[in-house]
């Protein structure tokens, strides 16, 4: 399969077939049938997006996508978001499905994984379609649900190591390196920390000298990264970051400390800033997960099933929780990155599944 690459602050230019779809059904709020054919009229499809902030450039991007991909089908996106407070998430959640939810799609990031269950089990009752991504327990599954479509999220240990195994390159194959965490209650921050201490495995020769939460902020990565850097001074020769947002906080204190260029730098989500630092050498990788497209693919997702282009009952197991594909990003290759192009098709109903790269189990 061809993969087109997409930038995060370009709007998407995307299509979806909505002719031919029968009218909206007349049952009460919150008991629609999610797997009746042509449910909804697509204008009246309600579209939710749902992050932690938008200075964070990733999810930013995401809420872009969303917008995007809402404007491809003559709607409107409503944007929310939490500032990484759970218990401001469930109030709006809550909030959203006190209305009409008969054909609302909500497209969400849970702040941790214990905050998914009441999302779900609340989208469930109210009859609301859910795709979440990222964080939830192992045992909450999308299969024992009647209108949570879908759990996307990414092989963390892989994209960890993978970084992981760039920064030891980076430094040659020996030397004193630093990790910054992200939010500890979320599986993408304990998949990624995983995946470091697999290449710290495969690469004897770097030592871990410290770790550290960021909680996926740049402000609190800048304040650690100083803080490490007076502890362990020349002996860090790089940094592992469980985001892009750390990364660029990091990169930030290694300025101050007039270190720009002689500690490698690592992080994940391939946001503007970071890969242009990937691009002229100051930071060594990041890893992809296209943040806007995950901000349309969610919607798209559940716009296909609230139209009944899609009968969830009928989707793959596979297809219900699954792995999404990504992609390191080096000096070797940030260009493509940088100036990427965009495939509308990606977002029709009989392609949302395209970038399933396997299975949640």
């Amino acid at each position: 399969m061809k993969i087109e690459f997409r930038p995060t602050a370009v709007l998407l230019t995307l299509s979806l077939a909505v002719a031919g779809l029968t009218a909206c059904s007349e049952a009460p709020a919150g008991e629609a049938d999610p797997n009746a054919a042509g449910a909804c009229k697509p204008a009246d499809v309600k579209l939710v997006g749902q992050v932690r902030n938008e200075s964070n450039p990733y999810e930013a991007s995401w809420l872009n996508g969303g917008d995007a991909f809402a404007k491809s089908v003559g709607l409107t996106q409503q944007r929310l978001t939490y500032g990484g407070d759970s218990t401001k998430q469930q109030e709006q959640i809550s909030q959203i499905l006190a209305g009409d939810t008969k054909c609302l799609v909500m497209n969400v990031l849970p702040n941790g994984d214990s905050d998914t269950a009441p999302i779900v089990k609340g989208a469930d009752k109210a009859g609301a379609f859910l795709v979440t991504q990222w964080n939830k327990p192992a045992d909450l599954k999308p299969s024992d649900y009647k209108t949570w479509i879908s759990h996307i999220t990414y092989n963390g240990v892989e994209s960890g190591k993978q970084i992981g195994d760039a920064l030891a390159k980076s430094i040659g194959g020996s030397g004193g390196i630093i990790a910054l965490q992200g939010v500890l209650d979320t599986a993408a921050a304990k998949d990624r920390f995983a995946g470091l201490q697999e290449s710290l495995k495969a690469n004897p020769g770097v030592q871990l000298l410290d770790q550290q939460t960021a909680n996926f902020s740049r402000a609190e990565a800048l304040t650690v990264t100083k803080t490490l850097l007076t502890k362990h001074g020349d002996k860090i020769k790089g940094i592992w970051t469980a985001n892009d947002d750390m990364a660029l906080g990091a990169l930030e204190a290694l300025q101050q400390a007039g270190k720009s260029g002689k500690v490698a730098v690592v992080g994940i989500d391939a946001v503007p800033d970071a890969v242009t630092a990937v691009q002229n050498g100051t930071m060594t990788a990041t890893v992809s997960s296209d943040g806007t497209w995950q901000g349309g693919i969610g919607l798209a997702i559940g716009f296909c099933a609230a139209t009944g282009k899609i009968k969830v009952a009928d989707i793959a197991a596979d297809n219900r929780a699954f792995f999404a594909e990504q992609f390191l990003i080096t000096k070797d290759n940030a260009a493509q990155f940088a100036a990427p192009k965009t495939d509308p098709a990606d977002f029709d109903c009989a392609n949302v599944f395209k970038r399933v790269a396997g299975p949640l189990k």
